[in-house]
């Protein structure tokens, strides 16, 4: 197993598993009327203390990597071993829409509902460390946001998304790759090649097809399965799949501004052991609606 800092960090090692966003744009989505977007722009709304979410619509996609080698290909040391967890090939149902957050957790969201300061002190002393993907959480941590989020807002429920619904989202309708260009990436994401090798505000890249922010680079994203190599098993098609009912290791995805290209696309998957913490690994939370006799809309 490689064991440098750079893979472990970028997630290479499997442990055998295992304008700113408070700028104007902001300003406009936060004043939009719930369920209302502006001409052009994706389905918004904000919960009670501002984090906006995007309404993912259902639909089916194609999960996983159908060209490994290409993928083998941005390697700079080529593995033919690699990305076998990637295949095979299989249809995924998403039954229904869902409310993902529109970027990753940011420092301020989780300082409003933690009460704490998690990750590196030179983060929270930048300027801009309001609007900073929250990072150095391991995944109890990131389920704990969410279920203090939902006592704060009780609106919705709030859990981590499932690895179909992240790589359904961060495909957005796309196949291939990567749903871009591999140059064009910088345009969309914070990784090795651009970010200077530390975090950046959310929503300073383009946002993807569906609306939503920085699902490549900037930080990790934990999802809230269990990883297993096989868990693509037969290739069958899938309905919102939930992974294995077990294991050692939290599946986390999208890469982050530490990691090469070739771990920076949708397919790419990697784990550790749900009580991780890497300053590179953040998460973003899935909202759903409390039942309307319960309380009333968010606004």
């Amino acid at each position: 197993m490689k064991s440098s800092a750079t893979e472990h960090r970028c997630g290479y090692a499997r442990q055998n598993a295992g304008v700113t966003w408070s700028g104007l744009l902001a300003s406009i989505l936060l004043s939009l009327p719930i369920g209302i977007a502006a001409a052009g722009q994706p389905k918004v709304l904000t919960n009670r203390i501002g984090m906006p979410f995007v309404s993912i619509p259902a639909g089916s996609f194609q999960m996983g990597t159908s060209d490994r080698q290409a993928a083998i290909g941005e390697m700079d040391d080529p593995d033919p071993d690699a990305f076998r967890d990637e295949q095979p090939v299989h249809e995924v149902r998403i039954s229904h829409s869902f409310l993902l957050g529109q970027t990753e957790v940011t420092q301020a969201q989780w300082l409003n509902v933690m009460e704490n300061k998690p990750g590196p002190k030179e983060y929270w002393d930048r300027d801009d460390w309001r609007d900073l993907p929250v990072v150095s959480v391991n995944w109890y941590m990131a389920r704990r946001f969410a279920e203090e989020l939902g006592k704060l807002d009780p609106d919705y429920d709030y859990r981590l998304p499932t690895e179909a619904e992240w790589e359904y989202a961060a495909r957005a309708g796309s196949s291939g790759l990567r749903p871009m260009p591999s140059d064009e990436l910088p345009e969309h994401a914070w990784s090795f090649v651009n970010s200077g090798d530390h975090p950046h505000p959310v929503a300073t890249r383009r946002p993807n097809a569906f609306g939503v922010y920085d699902m490549f680079g900037n930080a990790w994203e934990w999802v809230a399965d269990w990883y297993a190599p096989d868990s693509y098993g037969d290739g069958v098609t899938r309905v919102d799949p939930k992974g294995p009912t077990d294991g050692r290791s939290r599946v986390r995805r999208g890469g982050s501004y530490h990691c090469p290209l070739f771990q920076t696309r949708p397919g790419y998957r990697t784990a550790n052991t749900p009580d991780t913490r890497y300053s590179v690994i953040g998460f973003r939370v899935v909202a759903i609606p409390s039942p309307p006799s319960g309380s009333n809309a968010a606004r």
